[in-house]
C-alpha cells in the first residue's frame, strides 16, 4: 500500500494477533476524507482506537505466557487485550489533524507485549 492517510474504519493488524480488527476515531472531527474522519497520532488508545486482535501469540505477555507453562513449545493463544501507552509513529508532520500529525498508512505502534500494529488498509476505500 502506498503511503495515503488513515480514516475511520480501517483495518488494523498485531504481528501477535489472530484477527485484523476496526480502527475507530471517537472525536467528532470536522477533517474528513469523503464521508470518513481522518485520524492523528493520538487516537492510539486500546478498546476506543484500537480494538482487540482476537487471541495473543506473544510470550511477552504474561497471560500467554503463564498459559503456557511447561507447554513443549506449541504457544497457546489467549485473548488479546492490547497495551499501548503511546502516540502512533511515523505520522505526516507537516499536516495537522486537530493539532496533532495526521495518521498515515506507513504509521506503527507497539504493544507493550511486543507486538507491532501497523494498518492492513487506510479505510479510505
Amino acid at each position: 500500500m502506498s503511503e495515503s492517510y488513515v480514516v475511520d474504519g480501517a483495518q488494523i493488524q498485531c504481528n501477535y494477533g489472530s484477527h485484523t480488527g476496526r480502527f475507530s476515531i471517537s472525536a467528532n472531527r470536522g477533517i474528513r476524507i469523503g464521508d470518513k474522519m481522518q485520524g492523528n497520532i493520538q487516537d492510539f488508545h486500546p478498546q476506543t482506537h484500537i480494538p482487540s486482535f482476537g487471541m495473543c501469540r506473544s510470550m511477552h505477555n504474561p497471560i500467554v505466557s503463564s498459559a503456557n507453562k511447561g507447554n513443549s513449545g506449541k504457544i497457546i493463544p489467549q485473548p488479546c487485550k492490547p497495551s499501548v501507552s503511546m502516540p502512533w509513529l511515523n505520522g505526516k508532520k507537516d499536516v495537522y489533524v486537530d493539532q496533532s500529525p495526521a495518521l498515515m498508512s506507513c504509521s506503527t505502534n507497539l504493544c507493550m507485549w511486543c507486538g507491532k500494529i501497523s494498518f492492513a488498509t487506510d479505510g479510505q476505500d
